[in-house]
């Protein structure tokens, strides 16, 4: 199995393209165009529909490769059954009319993932009601299956959906590579301390890099 080692921070992440997964985060239009849940919640949607050329490099590098890749997408069953009252109370947007439809609701136009990283037939896509990507979900089973062990991670919101689904994944035993210019928050404060707080004390959850140095690796 050919060994790739990626410059990153603490130190070289070292993973092998059979056990490792690529796995984009709710990259929806809800969360990156404009009308979506994102701007609803009162956010500049600037900084994360920035990185879909970002993220686009990446996909296409690991699909070059034939890495496994998995994309999520938050979202709700259209009756709102799953959701809890107290995500409702601070997100009094999901489930309403927005320009892309119900805002953060399942089969809506919104709810879909941008044109530009749109899933091919063979690519894994995790539909989630919460903010990590195991929370009710069936990806550690899959994950399992596929034997895979490292995890490379993009997508948005760096401190929230991307934090979380890392902070289950080393729980669950996955070394996690999450890509710098690959994710992004509204505030930049938010990104600049969830980078910080991913490899911190020797890599308490992980590695993070640019997709540079990513990519760089992979065309060796």
């Amino acid at each position: 199995m050919r060994k790739y080692q990626v410059e990153a921070k603490p130190f070289t992440f070292d993973f092998g393209l059979e056990k490792t997964a690529l796995i984009i985060i709710d990259m929806q239009r809800d969360f990156c165009e404009f009308g979506g849940f994102g701007e609803a919640l009162g956010n500049d949607i600037t900084p994360t529909k920035s990185i879909i050329p970002t993220v686009r490099t990446i996909l296409d590098a690991a699909r070059d490769k034939g890495m496994f890749v998995i994309h999520t997408r938050e979202g709700h069953r259209p009756d709102m059954s799953d959701v809890p009252a107290a995500k409702k109370r601070r997100s009094s947007a999901i489930g309403e009319e927005g320009p892309m439809g119900r805002i953060l609701i399942r089969g809506e136009y919104g709810h879909d993932i941008v044109d530009e990283l749109k899933p091919l037939e063979n690519e894994v896509v995790i539909d989630k009601p919460g903010k990590g990507a195991f929370y009710q979900t069936d990806l550690h089973a899959i994950l399992q299956n596929k034997r895979i062990e490292s995890l490379i991670v993009c997508g948005v919101t760096t401190h929230v959906c991307v934090h979380t689904t890392i902070r289950e994944a080393n729980d669950r035993g996955y070394e996690c590579l999450m890509i710098e210019d690959g994710t992004a928050a509204f505030d930049e404060r938010d990104q600049e301390a969830a980078i910080r707080m991913i490899n911190q004390q020797g890599g308490i959850f992980g590695w993070t890099t640019t997709s540079d140095k990513l990519i760089k690796e992979l065309k060796k």
